[in-house]
């Protein structure tokens, strides 16, 4: 079951987040809104979460992931439809992401190829496209949007 992120989760979000290869910055910041599961033996098994933009109309969708061993299994859609509806829920119209790797799992959700620059211009201030903007790789990934409306729920 989905909970929200506590500061005691975050160590261990980190940690997991790294071994899938997604970006850990800004964990802990308010705009960014995260929830995980763990499993029987309380190790992190899934993630999910979105940054709601200061214009409160766009949502980067970010930390969405599942252990190795439960990928193929609906719990990635099903997290990407979380993240979705809460991201409407707190009064986004347009969600954004970065996926070099992913295409073809967003484009299951409705997610189209966007340009960066796009995205940077949506969401100037969200802790990704800071980062990727600082360190040179903003121009080295891949943009996906789409719009929000109605309900993702499974």
């Amino acid at each position: 079951m989905l909970s929200p992120v506590a500061s005691d989760d975050l160590d261990d979000l980190a940690a997991f987040l790294r071994a899938a290869d997604l970006t850990v910055a800004a964990l802990a910041e308010p705009a960014v809104r995260l929830w995980l599961e763990r499993d029987e033996a309380g190790a992190v098994s899934a993630t999910t979460g979105f940054e709601l933009g200061e214009d409160g109309e766009h949502a980067l969708v970010r930390s969405v992931a599942v252990r190795p061993d439960l990928r193929g299994t609906g719990d990635g859609l099903r997290l990407a439809r979380f993240a979705l509806d809460r991201a409407a829920d707190a009064g986004a119209r347009q969600a954004w992401l970065f996926s070099r790797r992913s295409g073809g799992f967003w484009q299951k959700l409705g997610f189209e190829r966007t340009t960066t620059s796009a995205l940077a211009t949506a969401l100037p201030h969200a802790h990704q496209v800071r980062l990727f903007r600082c360190t040179g790789q903003l121009d080295r990934e891949v943009a996906w949007r789409r719009p929000l409306r109605g309900s993702f729920a499974a």
